[in-house]
């Protein structure tokens, strides 16, 4: 299990510990309540009668307590009101017994609708837990370093309350190289996570073992055209669907980046010496993954320089695909060299602002970046 995985759990468990201990408040207002009332009760005119409003006493607790500190409440409450109306004279009087049984069945409601809403918290808490661990192991945190490079990733899912969708990432090593995948499935949010995790589960099959580029994204086309095609009879769009990808091997003993397009953006390539960001064209893009059989069924490889100090930025069309208020898609090359002194990390996240800034506050599709610094660097 991850760090981030523990980490969201922990948050999970603290969040049922604040449930079953809540804020002191929602305990002192109501005791307050129960012991003002009916001695505020006994200086009131006998036209005046104050301790039907030892409701609100449990009415608070429920809000922000469990069914054990709420049926507390609610049973002090029925003692004070017997108790003013003891000293009122008035305890069998039938507006009193009235009250009293009023107060009581509330009582009894009130602790029963704090036991089903705890229930459904914790259910709910374990099925996000849960959740986030199945998401968590699909897309996996990148190292911060392999080889001789510092990896960072930054990443916003379109779907509330979920980790990943519909865009991807992952790096694996082999003797002598670092091969890392960026894609985007067609589509967003939880709709897409079966493509995504089809994508990852080939690449990390196969990317681990030293055959040329172009045979490991032959593998990767394969894996997802079968994966459609198993999915074709009860999907009904499962022939509009495919994953645009862009792979990269970086060997550890040369001062290059391999690279393949399948009609993915472009990367970025951020030049330790110039502060420039430069696109990387490939002259021979190949099909997205899954429209293979569009092709011959061939790759090639484009090789560009990358030496130490030098970044490429990966990312997805959400990124470049985020519009401001007047319908502008966001200058990614343009925005990102004001950061470019920063580590890949910091960067990220600056980037990440920038966007929210830029949408208004708010991210409609999902986006996915990662940052490759060959040499000396921490994410």
């Amino acid at each position: 299990m991850s760090a981030s995985t523990i980490t969201t759990s922990a948050t999970r468990i603290r969040q049922v510990w604040r449930r079953a201990a809540p804020h002191p408040l929602f305990l002192v207002i109501p005791l307050a309540l129960i012991i003002s009332i009916p001695v505020a009760d006994a200086f009131l005119p006998p036209d005046i009668h104050l301790a039907h409003l030892l409701v609100v006493a449990t009415a608070v607790t429920a809000i922000g307590a469990g069914p054990r500190p709420t049926a507390l409440i609610g049973a002090l409450a029925v003692l004070a009101l017997i108790a003013a109306g003891a000293e009122r004279r008035t305890l069998l009087t039938e507006s009193v017994l009235v009250e009293l049984a009023s107060l009581a069945v509330l009582s009894v409601l009130l602790v029963a609708f704090t036991h089903l809403r705890d229930r459904h918290h914790r259910e709910l808490v374990r099925a996000r837990t849960v959740s986030d661990t199945a998401q968590r192991v699909v897309l996996r945190p990148l190292p911060e370093r392999t080889g001789p490079v510092s990896l960072a990733a930054e990443y916003h899912s379109a779907e509330a309350d979920t980790y990943i969708g519909g865009d991807l990432y992952a790096a694996a090593r082999t003797t002598d190289s670092t091969r890392l995948i960026m894609g985007d499935v067609r589509g967003k949010g939880l709709a897409s996570i079966s493509d995504t995790a089809t994508v990852l589960g080939a690449f990390r099959a196969a990317a681990h073992r030293r055959i040329p580029l172009t045979e490991l994204v032959a593998y990767v086309e394969d894996a997802v055209r079968w994966g459609l095609a198993e999915f074709s009879e009860c999907e009904p769009d499962a022939a509009e669907r495919f994953v645009t990808a862009v792979m990269l091997d970086i060997p550890d003993d040369e001062p290059v980046v391999h690279m393949i397009s399948c009609g993915h953006p472009p990367p970025l390539l951020l030049r330790r010496a110039t502060g420039i960001a430069t696109a990387l064209h490939v002259t021979e893009p190949a099909p997205p993954l899954g429209l293979g059989a569009m092709s011959d069924g061939t790759y090639t490889a484009a090789t560009f320089p990358f030496h130490e100090g030098d970044r490429i930025l990966l990312y997805t069309d959400g990124v470049t695909e985020t519009r401001d208020r007047e319908g502008t898609f966001y200058p990614l090359a343009e925005r990102v060299v004001r950061w470019a002194d920063q580590a890949p990390g910091p960067l990220l996240k600056e980037i990440t602002t920038d966007l929210r800034a830029y949408a208004g506050g708010l991210l409609n599709d999902d986006m996915a970046m990662m940052l490759v610094q060959r040499g000396p660097g921490t994410a």
